[in-house]
């Protein structure tokens, strides 16, 4: 039982840990009058987006979404795209 919770505890932390790295992907960020929010977006990601309260909070956000966006490709054999810095999108 003690080991069960500890690589429960262990895995979380991994996770956390792997969430807060910084990519080099370029973030779109932008102010939603229809949801009253920061909407951030990563055009080098197809669908990846996220959103915040405050500008801080979507960059916050989008780190995350972008962590889970790569580990879901690499489970379905999907490229994952190596960052490319400023775009022209903007």
């Amino acid at each position: 039982m003690i080991k069960n919770v500890l690589d429960k505890v262990l895995s979380a932390f991994a996770t956390s840990i792997r969430r807060r790295k910084m990519y080099k992907y370029e973030v779109i960020v932008w102010w939603s009058e229809k949801d009253q929010a920061y909407i951030s977006e990563v055009p080098e990601l197809p669908g990846c987006m996220s959103d915040g309260k405050t500008y801080e909070e979507a960059l916050k956000n989008i780190q995350v979404i972008i962590s889970e966006w790569i580990e879901t490709a690499k489970k379905i054999g999907r490229e994952v795209p190596k960052p490319k810095g400023k775009l022209m999108y903007a």
